[in-house]
């Protein structure tokens, strides 16, 4: 019926990576452990558990810095192929429920159960029976969030970890959202988070006070996605199929790459694995080339150009431009492609076969981010 409140669920497994080694090694289960690459070939922490996160440790950090935050902490090198068996595993779970889920990684998904009439109809027992199914076949746990939108039920699955069950009804909305701090929702940042803080802004009550052309003029157009996500709009379909928008490959070094010359011969290899993924994908069009560059500071940049092929030269020519910003020792290369959108390919396609001649001429270098300060992988 046209208005019925739509019931979407946000199933989160807690801790993922480090919840399949604990279970696979009882052994670990009470110390701090964390899944990522060791100190010798500049690891990050890929995901810890909750004793490791009592210490501070957190996903994206240095490794090193995880081991100064917890000298105990027990680092596993992981194994992805049994996380994707696993993630395989409780994905069927959740398409028991519904055909409508939208994965996001290996140890999440929306689901919209909205039609469904298992469980007389109610989220909350569909969200109990998923939680129990899980353990009791996998032997990880799961935190599900159930809200009438999908940010909201993405909140709600974070809201009681781990293993947590968070539900907003229809009529819990207003009262939920009013108090709940700014920093929640989607797309605000410690930059955006740091403006609306000098506008007195921390709670969503007090967003709402503020129009929606103030907003406009502040952030642009993210400006009306505040406005209406402080008043707990949102109209986003749980989508079945996500559309690819861009390939690519990336190498953390072991050890900084002193100068533009090793910078040069690495990029090589990069270029082929990058042409390779291309071509495991069917050879999709492309669009745009783009290079990242992180420095031995952890200072990011990146760089990209048109180009609707792989290319060598001018993948030569985005990595000497982007790394004389700098100038200095690399930790990380990463080449890439963005892809030509679906909607474009269908307009392209009006038009095959009406050209006799067509040249094409380089395309300037665009600049896609600054050499900004950012720690992480």
């Amino acid at each position: 019926m046209a208005g019925t409140p739509r019931k979407i669920m946000h199933a989160d497994c807690d801790c993922f990576f480090a919840a399949v080694e604990m279970r696979d090694n009882p052994a670990l289960r009470d110390v701090p452990i964390a899944v990522g690459g060791g100190v010798d070939q500049r690891g990050v922490i890929a995901t810890c558990n909750y004793p490791a996160r009592a210490f501070g440790v957190r996903s994206a950090m240095p490794t090193a810095r995880a081991l100064r935050l917890c000298p105990d902490l027990v680092l596993v090198r992981g194994n992805h192929e049994r996380y994707r068996e696993v993630s395989r595993d409780i994905q069927a779970i959740f398409y028991e429920l519904t055909s409508l889920v939208e994965p996001l990684s290996l140890d999440e998904a929306f689901l919209d159960v909205s039609d469904v009439d298992l469980f007389k109809g109610s989220a909350t027992w569909m969200a109990q029976w998923l939680k129990a199914e899980a353990f009791k076949r996998t032997g990880i746990t799961i935190s599900v969030g159930v809200a009438p939108s999908k940010f909201l039920a993405k909140i709600a699955s974070d809201w009681e970890k781990p293993d947590g069950l968070t539900v907003i009804t229809p009529d819990d909305v207003d009262g939920f959202i009013t108090t709940l701090p700014v920093t929640c929702l989607h797309g605000v940042g410690p930059a955006t988070a740091a403006k609306l803080e000098t506008m007195g802004i921390a709670t969503c009550e007090d967003l709402r006070t503020w129009p929606i052309e103030t907003l406009l003029d502040r952030f642009g157009k993210f400006g009306k996605r505040l406005f209406e996500l402080a008043r707990g709009i949102d109209e986003r379909e749980v989508r079945t199929h996500r559309e690819r928008k861009s390939i690519s490959v990336e190498t953390t070094f072991h050890h900084d790459l002193p100068d533009l010359a090793a910078c040069q011969e690495a990029l090589l290899p990069l270029i082929e694995r990058l042409a390779s993924r291309v071509e495991r994908h069917g050879q999709p069009p492309l669009d745009k080339l783009f290079i990242k560059v992180r420095f031995s500071d952890f200072t990011l940049t990146s760089l990209e150009c048109q180009g609707t092929s792989v290319s060598t030269e001018l993948f030569n020519r985005l990595l000497e431009q982007a790394w004389s910003r700098a100038a200095q020792p690399v930790r990380l290369l990463g080449v890439g492609g963005r892809l030509v959108s679906a909607d474009a390919r269908r307009q392209l396609s009006l038009f095959e076969g009406e050209l006799d001649d067509t040249t094409e001429t380089p395309a300037p270098f665009l600049s896609t981010g600054s050499s900004g300060s950012s720690q992480g992988a």
